[in-house]
This record gives structure tokens, C-alpha cells and sequence, in this order.
């Protein structure tokens, strides 16, 4: 199961030419992260950080296939390609009127607010690892 969600290109998401700014295609990237685990882990960053624990980014690879302009609409797609005990790898994925815009990988760490790793949550584990996207010839 993948997590869907739209957003569409503001004013300040864009440079003078009325293109996305890459960092601002980051600033998404995060939005959708952080509304995948309200909506589908149903632990939002406000409980995690109350909590004293976060999903800290530790590796981001990004391509960017093609601009996207003020007033286009995105769909973005998050699909959990791999699970560890503290760690999620993420593939993220933007489209816009069928065109694919970025794709890459965001490598999440369930971490303490100091930055030490630490295992999942059952509860959350197990929603991740429900969402898991194998690869083909991946064991089961």
C-alpha cells in the first residue's frame, strides 16, 4: 500500500521565473513524511516530539525529471521499500499531469531528540512493515 497525497505549487514554493525552487521540492518531500506518519502510522510529529523522539532524514538522494510551474498541482506518492530495526528507506515520487517531476529515496531513523537511535514501536513497525513495497525478487 502506498501513501498518496496532493499539494499544489504556491508562490513561495517558487524562484523569479516561476519554476519550484529545488530546496522548496525538500520542504515537500518533509510535508509528505511528516503526513504519512499522521495519517497512516497515525503518530504525528506533535505526539513523537512530546514523546521525546523523532524521524530524523539521515540520507537523501533525489532526481528532478522536470520543472514544475505555479499552479500545478502535484501528486505525490511515499511507497516503504525497506525496514530495519530504527530505520525506514522511503521512496518518494512527484507527478504532475502524468508527468513524473522527482523520484528518489529518504532514509528516516527513529531516533531520541539527542540523536541515538532506538527501535521502532511495535505498533508503528508493524504498520510500516505492512506498507512495505518488496522488491521482486525479494523473499516474503
Amino acid at each position: 500500500m502506498n501513501y498518496k497525497r496532493r499539494i499544489p505549487v504556491e508562490f513561495n514554493h517558487c524562484d523569479p521565473a516561476g519554476i519550484v525552487f529545488y530546496p522548496r521540492y525538500l520542504e515537500m518531500t518533509n510535508s509528505v513524511v511528516e503526513n504519512f506518519f499522521r495519517e497512516m502510522m497515525d503518530y504525528p510529529f506533535a505526539r513523537m516530539m512530546a514523546e521525546g523522539v523523532g524521524t530524523p532524514t539521515v540520507k537523501l538522494e533525489m532526481d528532478f525529471k522536470a520543472p514544475s510551474r505555479l499552479g500545478d498541482v502535484l501528486d505525490w506518492t511515499l511507497e516503504v521499500r525497506r525496514l530495519g530495526r530504527s530505520s525506514a528507506k522511503v521512496r518518494i515520487t512527484a507527478e504532475g499531469e502524468g508527468k513524473l517531476r522527482l523520484q528518489g529515496h529518504v532514509t528516516l531513523v527513529f531516533a531520541s531528540l539527542t540523536g541515538k537511535a532506538m527501535p521502532w514501536p511495535d505498533p508503528i513497525w508493524s504498520r510500516l512493515e505492512t506498507m512495505r513495497q518488496r522488491e521482486p525478487n525479494e523473499p516474503a
